[in-house]
């Protein structure tokens, strides 16, 4: 199941504890204020992070335009949930290296997409045959965080090993097919819009799983992408198995790429780019994590012996 799978369920558990908090009062019956009322709940009450609120708050506006058909107010009496202001984890070149030494196979070329292209832990698992590009040797994400395109480049490092790999995957697309199956699952209408896409080489996953499965949506049997579990173990280990003690993740891989980039001097708008981020601001929390200490200063206690 894609994203969007994920995020329908999602909606509809918010939206289902929405109508409970209220008495389950029909939402045709209630507006802004009992909107107002069940989010501040969930900050004040059940102090949840600020991406839970908006996800709530993006169900119910959902259910309001799509659903009841109505638009709703700007919610000024709303109380936000707060923002932790917390640094992300970013490793040294040293340590990324340590890292990266300890992954084999798929778990090689996918850490090195995390970090070498700063790709999303789903972004990685989404990638279709026709979006790597060797010629220019970049890679295009489409339907990123925010629904934008964007493209990144394809490490040098990996390029070969990830033709091989290719050619092994086309292999097994070929039995799929001979064996009546093949077809992978197709974004939005597209599958309606093109309809033997589906069984095209181009669209197949770069990463598939193992075995075929059932669609629980759909009900049809097809090779989906392999799941984020294996990769998240895999860095998880390499990060233990590296003797590394920062409680790091597959987003720190990408967190690092940033990070990387800015001290070798890119600019950050490039660096905007390359991550797909929509505001600057956004990408101006690694300017506090570059590699020159507290904020960049220097220690006096330093320079009373230099």
């Amino acid at each position: 199941m894609e994203d969007s799978g994920r995020t329908e369920q999602a909606y509809i558990e918010w939206i289902r504890k929405f109508i409970f908090y209220h008495g389950k009062r029909h939402p045709a019956e209630m507006g802004e204020n009992e909107i107002s009322d069940f989010l501040t709940y969930l900050a004040v009450k059940r102090r949840v992070a600020a991406s839970t609120q908006n996800q709530a708050l993006s169900a119910i506006v959902f259910l309001y335009r799509e659903v009841i058909q109505r638009d709703l107010g700007e919610f000024e009496n709303l109380i936000r949930a707060k923002r932790p202001s917390r640094l992300p984890v970013v490793f040294t070149t040293k340590e990324m290296k340590s890292i990266l030494i300890q992954l084999e196979g798929n778990n090689w070329l996918m850490g090195h997409l995390l970090y070498g292209a700063g790709l999303r832990i789903m972004e990685c698992m989404r990638l279709r045959v026709k979006d790597v590009d060797f010629d220019y040797k970049q890679v295009i994400i489409r339907n990123g965080k925010g629904n934008v395109d964007r493209v990144t480049m394809l490490p040098n490092i990996i390029a070969d090993n990830l033709k091989l790999h290719l050619e092994k995957v086309k292999l097994l697309h070929g039995r799929d097919l001979k064996e009546g199956f093949g077809a992978v699952y197709m974004p939005y209408t597209l599958e309606r819009k093109y309809k033997n896409a589906n069984c095209s080489w181009a669209w197949q996953y770069v990463f598939p799983a193992s075995r075929r499965s059932v669609d629980p949506r759909t009900g049809i049997e097809r090779r989906h992408h392999i799941s984020e579990t294996v990769i998240q173990r895999a860095i998880k280990t390499a990060i233990r198995n590296a003797e590394i003690t920062k409680a790091g993740s597959c987003h720190s891989l990408r967190h690092s790429f940033a990070t990387h980039l800015l001290e070798s001097g890119y600019d950050i708008r490039t660096v905007q780019e390359l991550l797909g981020h929509k505001d600057v601001s956004t990408t101006m929390i690694y300017t506090h994590v570059l590699n020159r200490g507290g904020k960049g200063v220097k220690s006096p206690g330093d320079m009373l012996f230099s």
